[in-house]
C-alpha cells in the first residue's frame, strides 16, 4: 500500500517552489473571488427594487451590474479550477493522507453549489423577457446564494486546515479518516472564517462599485445611475464593513486558543505574559488590549514565542499547553510507534501491539515528530505581522470612506465633492490589499503545517522535481496575468461604453 509518511524527505527547493505556485493560484483567484461574492448582492438588490418599483432605470443599472459580474465570473472560474487541481500534482501526499476529510467538502462545493451557481446564473444572463420577472428575480439571487453556498464548503475544508476536528488517524491505511461531518461542517472556525469571508467580500463587491460609480461623477456621467447606485453600494459597503470587523474580532479569538504561534507571529511576541498591550507599529502599543482580545479579559494570559517553545503555559481557562520542545520528543516517540507498527503487524504481533500503544499514546503530536528544531516552528513574523496591520489599516481606512460617501449622499453633494470622489476611487486598490493581507496573515502563519499541528508542509508535498514545478509556476505566472489584463480591459471597456 502507498504510505506517504514513510516516504524519504522531499527536496526542499521544490516544496518552496510548489508553495510559491499554490500562493501564486490562490492570489489571483482572490482577485475573482470577492467581485463574485459582492457584485452578486449589489446586481440583486438592483434587479429586487426594480421588481417592486417596475422602473426601467432599475432593469438597465442590474443589467449593468450583472455585465461585469459575468465577466468577473467567468474568469475566476478558470483559476479555482487550477487551484484544486494543484492538490493532486503538487500536494499528492496530502491529497492521501486526509483526502478523506479534505475532499469530502470539496465535491460538495462542486456537485451541488458549483451547478446550482452554474444553472442560474444563465437564466440571469440569457432570462430577460424569457421568464417571468418573479423568476429572473429568483435566478439572480439564487446565482448569489450559489456563490457563497460555494465559499462555504471552501471554507469548511481551509477552517479544518487551520483546526483539524472530527477526525481519527490510522495508522494500517495512514490516512485521517473522518469520524464527525458535522463538526467538520459546523465548527466555530469554519462558521466565523464564512461568515468573515463573505462579508470582506461583499465589501469588496461594494467598494468597486463605489469606484465605478465615483468615476462616472467625475466624468459627468450617467449621473443618476451613478447616485443611486452609489447609495445602494455604500449601504451594503457599510453593514459589510461592520459585519467584517466583528467576525474578525471572533476569528483572532479563535487563532488565539488554536494557533498560538500564528497569534504570536501577528504580534510579533517572543515574551507572553499577563495583561499584554497590542502593537499598533514599533514601540506604540495600546496597553493591555492583546490581553483584552485574545482572552476578553485586560489581564488574561497571551503566550509568546518563549513560552509556545521552550517552557510551555498554563492558558487563561487554566489547561495545560506543553512546549513544543516536548511535543517534538513526543512526536519522535509516536513515529517511532507508528514506524515499528507499520513494519511489524504482518510478522510479530506482539511487538506490534507494544508499538501501536507506544503510537497511541503520543498520537496527538505525531506531526511534531517530522519538527527538527524549534525554529520551524517560527512562522515568518515579518510577513505575518505587516500583513495583519496593512488588512486592518485597509479597513478602517474603508468604513471611514463608506462614511463619507454617506454623508454626502443624504446632502445631494456627492457629484461635487471630488476629493471624497477620488478617496472613492482609492479605496478599491485597497480594499484589495487587504484581501490578499488576510490570506496572507491565515495562510503564511499557519507555516510550518499543512495541517496545523497534524501535517507538516515537508510530508505534504509530492515528490517532483524542482524543474518541473519552476516550469509550471512560470506557465501559470503568464497566463493569470494575461488573464487579469483580459478581465480589466475588458471590464473597463464596459465601464466607459455604459451610457443610461
Amino acid at each position: 500500500m502507498y504510505s506517504p509518511i514513510l516516504l524519504s524527505a522531499v527536496d526542499p527547493g521544490m516544496i518552496d517552489w510548489a508553495r510559491a505556485q499554490f500562493a501564486l493560484t490562490a492570489c489571483y483567484h482572490w482577485i475573482f473571488v470577492p467581485l463574485t461574492l459582492g457584485l452578486a448582492v449589489v446586481m440583486a438588490c438592483a434587479e429586487s427594487i426594480y421588481y417592486i418599483r417596475k422602473d426601467d432605470f432599475w432593469r438597465q443599472t442590474a443589467q449593468f451590474w450583472q455585465k461585469l459580474f459575468g465577466i468577473n465570473f467567468a474568469i475566476g472560474v478558470a483559476t479555482g479550477i487550477i487551484l484544486e487541481f494543484e492538490f493532486g500534482t503538487n500536494w499528492s501526499n496530502y491529497s492521501w493522507i486526509v483526502g478523506d476529510i479534505f475532499g469530502a467538502p470539496l465535491a460538495i462545493e462542486g456537485i451541488l453549489a458549483f451547478f446550482m451557481e452554474a444553472t442560474f446564473v444563465a437564466v440571469m444572463f440569457f432570462g430577460w423577457d424569457k421568464v417571468s420577472k418573479g423568476f429572473h428575480l429568483a435566478a439572480t439571487w439564487l446565482t448569489g446564494i450559489g456563490a457563497t453556498l460555494s465559499a462555504w464548503w471552501i471554507l469548511v475544508a481551509n477552517s479544518w486546515m487551520q483546526h483539524p476536528v472530527g477526525m481519527h488517524f490510522n495508522p494500517d491505511t495512514v490516512r485521517n479518516e473522518m469520524m464527525d461531518f458535522f463538526a467538520i461542517a459546523f465548527s466555530g472556525e469554519a462558521l466565523t472564517k464564512f461568515l468573515h469571508t463573505v462579508m470582506s467580500g461583499w465589501m469588496t463587491g461594494a467598494v468597486f462599485a463605489l469606484g465605478v460609480c465615483a468615476w462616472f461623477l467625475l466624468k459627468g456621467r450617467n449621473k443618476r445611475m451613478a447616485t443611486e447606485s452609489a447609495r445602494l453600494s455604500a449601504i451594503i459597503g457599510l453593514i459589510a464593513t461592520l459585519a467584517t470587523l466583528a467576525t474578525g474580532d471572533k476569528s483572532g479569538v479563535h487563532v488565539a486558543n488554536n494557533q498560538p504561534a500564528k497569534f504570536a507571529a501577528m504580534e510579533g511576541l517572543e515574551q507572553g505574559g499577563k495583561g499584554v498591550g497590542l502593537s499598533i507599529v514599533p514601540g506604540i502599543e495600546v496597553p493591555n488590549m492583546l490581553s483584552f482580545l485574545a482572552t476578553r479579559d485586560a489581564e488574561g494570559f497571551v503566550p509568546g514565542f518563549n513560552e509556545i517553545l521552550h517552557t510551555g503555559y498554563t492558558t487563561h481557562d487554566g489547561i495545560e499547553v506543553p512546549s513544543a520542545v516536548e511535543k517534538m520528543e513526543r512526536g519522535k516517540l509516536a513515529l517511532k510507534g507508528f514506524t515499528d507498527y507499520r513494519q511489524l503487524k504482518d510478522s510479530n504481533a506482539d511487538a506490534a501491539a507494544e508499538a501501536r500503544k507506544l503510537f497511541d499514546e503520543h498520537a496527538d503530536y505525531f506531526g511534531y515528530g517530522y519538527i527538527k528544531t524549534t525554529d520551524e516552528l517560527i512562522p515568518p513574523t515579518g510577513i505575518v505581522y505587516w500583513a495583519f496591520r496593512i488588512m486592518v489599516g485597509g479597513g478602517m481606512y474603508i468604513m471611514l470612506a463608506l462614511l463619507l460617501a454617506l454623508f454626502y449622499l443624504k446632502r445631494g453633494l456627492l457629484g461635487e465633492s471630488k476629493w471624497v470622489l477620488y478617496a472613492l476611487i482609492g479605496a478599491v486598490p485597497l480594499v484589495y490589499l487587504a484581501g490578499q493581507c488576510g490570506w496572507i496573515v491565515a495562510e503564511v502563519g499557519r507555516q510550518p503545517w499543512a495541517i496545523q499541528d497534524l501535517l507538516p508542509v515537508g510530508i505534504a508535498a509530492s515528490q517532483l522535481s524542482q524543474t518541473a514545478v519552476i516550469t509550471t509556476f512560470c506557465i501559470f505566472a503568464v497566463l493569470f496575468t494575461l488573464l487579469l489584463a483580459v478581465e480589466v480591459r475588458i471590464m473597463c471597456k464596459a465601464i466607459s461604453e455604459h451610457k443610461q
